[in-house]
């Protein structure tokens, strides 16, 4: 996946969405924000993470501190903006090549983050979708690289403290998209070894079935798995406690 030119694409189609909008309508899915404060956080967000990266930073950017961080009042001008944004993130991290630089889940090459704030963008431009009442579609193996994407960033750095799945216990997701073939599986084991996960097949105490784009907003809390016609089998515990232990 070119997830360089994903990300520019995801990018458009979301400030597409909403550019004639009224920047004051409630996004339900992200409470208390409006439009115009999604707009700003995905168009800041990519700022924010192109100055990590040309500064080489071994820590965050105070978000106070992001360079051309507030968005023009002119709806084209400010199209523009969100744009250019994702345009710097894949200029900086040329410039910067392999280079590590902070992220949340510690030291990673820089162009982790284009891989990153792609999926950022995609799951957003869902929450403006849900908010103006829009059709959201997302091509499954995009879905799919979004759902492998969130499992790494909650397992990554989990604990037998902070374990989204307890101890013996074991979660697998399927999607029924045609073609993903085996990336279309995801099983996450708490074993003797911690929480890891791979693209086997499996059963596993709780399994969700259903598309991949369906999936991804079930990972993220956008949508419930009733609300989204999810299969669920085996112990809905287990899933509950996923989604209660992999807030981000």
């Amino acid at each position: 996946m070119d997830f360089r030119a994903a990300l520019l694409d995801q990018t458009r189609a979301f400030g597409e969405l909403i550019r004639s909008a009224d920047p004051s309508t409630p996004v339900p899915t992200c409470p208390d924000w409006t439009l115009k404060q999604l707009f700003r956080h995905v168009g800041r967000g990519s700022r924010w993470a192109a100055q990590i990266i040309a500064e080489r930073r071994t820590q965050p950017v105070d978000p106070r501190e992001v360079r051309d961080g507030k968005p023009p009042d002119d709806p084209d001008a400010a199209f523009e903006w969100l744009n250019a944004g994702a345009r710097s993130v894949i200029a900086a991290v040329d410039r910067v090549g392999s280079e590590r630089v902070w992220t949340a889940t510690g030291p990673r090459p820089a162009g982790w983050w284009i891989r990153r704030l792609l999926h950022e963008v995609a799951v957003h431009r869902a929450d403006a979708a849900v908010a103006l009442g829009a059709d959201y579609n997302l091509p499954a193996d995009l879905a799919a690289d979004g759902i492998s994407e969130w499992i790494e960033l909650m397992t990554v750095n989990a604990t037998q403290h902070s374990a989204p799945v307890d101890r013996g216990r074991t979660l697998h997701l399927h999607a029924t998209d045609d073609g993903l073939g085996p990336a279309g599986e995801w099983t996450v084991v708490n074993a003797e070894d911690g929480v890891t996960w791979t693209h086997d097949h499996g059963k596993g105490d709780v399994a969700l079935r259903g598309p991949a784009k369906d999936l991804l907003l079930a990972l993220a809390r956008r949508r419930s798995v009733a609300d989204a016609g999810i299969e669920v089998f085996g112990d809905e515990a287990v899933w509950a406690d996923w989604l209660q232990r992999t807030p981000f």
